[in-house]
């Protein structure tokens, strides 16, 4: 694939916790400069974010990130007010230890809540797949599908590891086209982001792309 192909489906993200505005200006011309999908923020730069690029990128926020362990009302008005501040995008984290739980109806109800709020505006539900076994990972592609969720995404980057190729390959298996796939953390090369795409991802979430296609050395996220 050539380089513009990849850059088109990144998700150019800075999450960490003591990202400045300054830094999050940085990432903004960045993605602009490199024609990608979207910047992945924390909600609070959403507004500012916004009024910066003026129009010229897609701002996606994330929701109850990174542990997705706050209540489903704090979810929907962290959502609310992401939107209202002009994000174009969402991406959620689910209630990890309600799947483990068994209690799938609780994290799709979490989800189709977040879906009406967004109406044409994109969600993607981040699953955490590392502390998933096999069969929740399966379960949760039904959930993520039933729920109206525009993707469901791999990883947080903030947990035990990030996207495989295998989670990629069983999200292509259990979706079948039903919604897109979005893989995220632990983006190393550029073989890896080629990989993921050639294996069903329509997204990519890393702070990593533009720096690997200049050839520099990265880490985290």
């Amino acid at each position: 694939m050539i380089k513009q192909d990849i850059l088109s489906r990144v998700d150019h993200t800075l999450l960490k916790p003591d990202a400045t505005f300054a830094e999050i200006k940085t990432l903004c011309d960045e993605a602009v400069s490199n024609k990608t999908a979207s910047v992945c923020i924390n909600s609070c730069f959403a507004q500012r974010a916004v009024d910066y690029l003026d129009g010229k990128l897609a701002v996606c926020a994330v929701v109850g990130f990174p542990l997705g362990a706050m209540s489903s009302n704090a979810k929907i008005f962290e959502a609310a007010q992401a939107l209202k501040d002009g994000a174009a995008e969402i991406d959620m984290v689910v209630n990890i230890g309600a799947i483990k739980e068994g209690d799938f109806d609780y994290v799709a109800q979490e989800i189709a809540e977040i879906k009406l709020l967004c109406k044409d505006r994109v969600l993607k539900v981040i699953i955490e797949t590392c502390l998933l076994s096999q069969s929740e990972k399966e379960k949760m592609c039904e959930v993520v599908v039933e729920s109206g969720a525009d993707y469901i995404k791999t990883s947080t980057g903030f947990s035990t590891a990030g996207a495989t190729p295998q989670d990629i390959e069983l999200f292509a298996r259990c979706i079948k086209g039903r919604c897109k796939i979005k893989a995220a953390g632990g983006i190393k090369s550029v073989s890896d982001m080629e990989n993921f795409i050639s294996l069903g991802a329509d997204r990519l979430g890393t702070s990593s792309a533009i720096k690997l296609f200049e050839n520099e050395q990265v880490n985290g996220y």
